[in-house]
């Protein structure tokens, strides 16, 4: 699979799985898709809508002679407790938001069976860029203590906002993920940003949010052209324009559909027509 490099050296595979909302089928789609050749996940320590246990459960059960934790990429977040259940928070909600960061990254790392992430993510801004900063300082801490080799932020759609981080990060942000849709204008503005400050951006809702795109005369007519389907289109184009796409398939043809993006390359003129839908 081909990979990008962070700013801070990590390579990323140039599509992730996700792993939201998978709940007891967790396990075996994890599995399924490092067997099928997926080399990074994302996932969060977010009990409402991630099963973080049963992503660990599942690298367990895949690797295999000759792969091993060190060919993932794993990507998890910390959730702020305006995104937790109430009845299901993994740290403790009373306590000061750094330990509150702190407890989470030590679920996540029993979660995961492993030693490091290679990104810990905010789920999203916190209500004041106090709070936000004083949670990526916390990170920050993780970064140093060799727990987690670098960060992120998603759900981040204001670029006031990313640029207040970056400029008073210490550790600068190396991961945007957000939902790419036609409603924030694709974060045209922000993936701008993203590409002056070395930024990976990583889309997520990148299908469903987008039937349009993926019915367009465009992409089809390179669905045809390139014996693909369209959301192989889509997925390949992000990748040449240097975005990450997640991807949440539960359909193993859809999995070996997804990593077959790289079979084939648009030409410039192609990746022109394309880019002038969004």
């Amino acid at each position: 699979m081909d990979s990008f490099t962070c700013a801070t050296g990590i390579r990323m595979p140039q599509i992730l799985y996700g792993t939201a909302w998978k709940k007891a089928d967790t396990e075996h789609l994890v599995a399924t898709a490092i067997r099928h050749g997926f080399r990074g996940l994302d996932t969060a320590c977010q009990p409402k809508h991630y099963e973080e246990a049963g992503v660990g459960t599942g690298i367990a059960a895949a690797l295999a002679p000759g792969l091993t934790r060190d060919d993932l990429y794993l990507q998890t977040k910390f959730t702020p407790l305006s995104g937790q259940d109430p009845q299901r928070i993994p740290y403790d909600p009373a306590a000061p938001l750094h330990q509150q960061v702190a407890q989470s990254c030590e679920v996540s790392l029993q979660n995961l069976r492993t030693e490091r992430l290679d990104c810990l993510v905010l789920h999203s801004p916190l209500p004041t860029a106090r709070q936000t900063h004083e949670v990526w300082q916390a990170m920050e801490a993780l970064v140093d203590a060799g727990k987690a080799g670098q960060l992120g932020i998603s759900n981040c759609y204001q670029l006031r906002q990313l640029e207040s981080l970056y400029n008073e990060a210490r550790i600068k942000p190396a991961v945007l993920q957000n939902r790419f849709h036609a409603d924030t204008r694709y974060d045209h503005d922000l993936r701008v940003y993203c590409r002056k400050r070395n930024i990976i951006y990583q889309s997520f809702w990148t299908l469903s949010a987008n039937p349009h795109i993926l019915s367009h005369r465009t992409v089809t007519a390179l669905a045809d052209k390139y014996q693909r389907n369209a959301a192989q289109i889509l997925f390949r184009f992000l990748t040449q324009i240097g975005v990450v796409p997640l991807t949440g398939t539960r359909s193993g043809t859809h999995m070996r559909d997804d990593l077959a993006i790289f079979e084939f390359q648009l030409t410039d003129p192609e990746l022109t027509r394309v880019t002038s839908l969004f």
